[in-house]
C-alpha cells in the first residue's frame, strides 16, 4: 500500500503545473549555451526572426517560466534557410510540419522555428518581425515579439492539454496602457470571436480592470456579436477543428461537419508552395521529443 501511494505521489509531482512567478528559472549551462548559439546563428545569417515563448512572456509581464525550448518566430520563406544554417552548424533538424513548425536540436535541447499557428489561421509575416521590440535574452541583444503579436500567437492555444488563456490575460494586464488594439483586430481578422472570448475571460479574472480594454473595443466586438445573433450566417462552416481537431474529430468524421482546419492548411500550402514532400526534404533526423 505504501509503495502504491508513493507511486501515485510521484505521478502527481511529474504532472504538477508550474506556479506562475517572477523567479527566474535555473537553466542548465548547456541549455543556456545552446540557446545563445541559436540566437547568434540567426543574427549572423540575417534570418528575420523574433523570440517568443517564455522569454517574450517575461519581457512583457515579468512572469518567468521554465522552458526546454527556445521559440523563434519567422516568416514562412525564412524556414528553409534557417534549417539549413542550423544543419551546417551541427544541429539535427526536422521540418516537423510545413504549415508552421521546424525544429533544431542538440544534446536534448530544442529550438522551435515557428511560422504561424498549427491551424494555419494566423501566419507570421515580415510585419511581425518589423514590429518586434529590442530586448536582451540570456545576455544576447535580440528582439522579442511585440505584445500584440504575442497575444495573437496564443489566442488559438485552447486545447484540452494546453491552454494559453492565462498568458493572454497576463499580457493584456501588463501592457494595457500601450496595446495597439487596431493591430490586434488586424491580426485576428475574421476570427474576432476568439478575441471577444479572451476579453470576457480577462473581464472575469480582473473585474476591477474591465475599463483597461477601451470602450470602442468592447463596443465593436459586442455589436458584431449582437448582429450575428440576430442575423446569423446560415452558411457559416463548423469551426471546431480550428480549436482542437482531436476533440472535435467526431463532428467531422461521424456527424458530417466541415473540416475547416484542412481547408486552411491546404490554402496555406497552395499560397506558399509547401507540401508533405518539403517536410521530408528538410528533415535530417528525428528528435527524441
Amino acid at each position: 500500500m505504501m509503495e502504491k501511494r508513493t507511486e501515485i505521489r510521484r505521478r502527481e509531482d511529474s504532472t504538477r503545473v508550474c506556479i506562475s512567478s517572477s523567479t527566474p528559472p535555473q537553466f542548465a549551462p548547456d541549455q543556456e549555451g545552446l540557446f545563445r548559439k541559436a540566437l547568434e546563428l540567426m543574427m549572423r545569417h540575417n534570418v528575420p526572426f523574433a523570440v517568443s515563448g517564455a522569454f517574450a512572456l517575461h519581457e512583457h509581464t515579468g512572469i518567468w517560466r521554465d522552458t526546454k525550448d527556445l521559440d523563434l518566430f519567422l516568416p514562412t520563406a525564412a524556414m528553409q534557410p534557417a534549417l539549413k544554417h542550423f544543419q551546417d552548424a551541427g544541429f539535427e533538424t526536422e521540418l516537423r510540419d510545413p504549415i508552421w513548425l521546424g525544429k533544431a536540436w542538440r544534446n536534448g535541447y530544442f529550438v522551435d522555428l515557428i511560422t504561424g499557428m498549427s491551424n494555419a489561421v494566423i501566419q507570421v509575416d515580415e510585419s511581425w518581425i518589423e514590429r518586434s521590440q529590442r530586448a536582451e535574452v540570456l545576455g544576447i541583444s535580440t528582439r522579442v515579439l511585440a505584445a500584440e503579436e504575442l497575444i495573437a500567437s496564443k489566442i488559438f492555444v485552447t486545447r484540452r492539454e494546453r491552454f494559453d488563456g492565462a498568458d493572454v490575460a497576463h499580457v493584456i494586464y501588463a501592457t494595457r496602457d500601450t496595446l495597439d488594439w487596431n493591430r490586434i483586430f488586424e491580426l485576428i481578422g475574421d476570427h474576432w470571436e476568439m478575441l471577444l472570448w479572451s476579453l470576457i475571460f480577462y473581464r472575469y479574472i480582473y473585474p476591477r480592470n474591465a475599463n483597461d480594454v477601451p470602450r470602442h473595443v468592447w463596443h465593436s466586438l459586442l455589436e458584431k456579436f449582437k448582429h450575428n445573433l440576430t442575423d446569423p450566417n446560415l452558411d457559416a462552416p463548423f469551426r471546431g477543428t480550428l480549436i482542437d481537431e482531436n476533440m472535435f474529430a467526431i463532428d467531422v468524421h461521424e456527424w458530417g461537419m466541415e473540416n475547416e482546419i484542412e481547408r486552411y492548411r491546404k490554402e496555406h500550402q497552395e499560397a506558399h508552395g509547401t507540401s508533405v514532400e518539403d517536410k521530408a526534404d528538410a528533415s535530417a533526423g528525428k528528435p527524441a521529443a
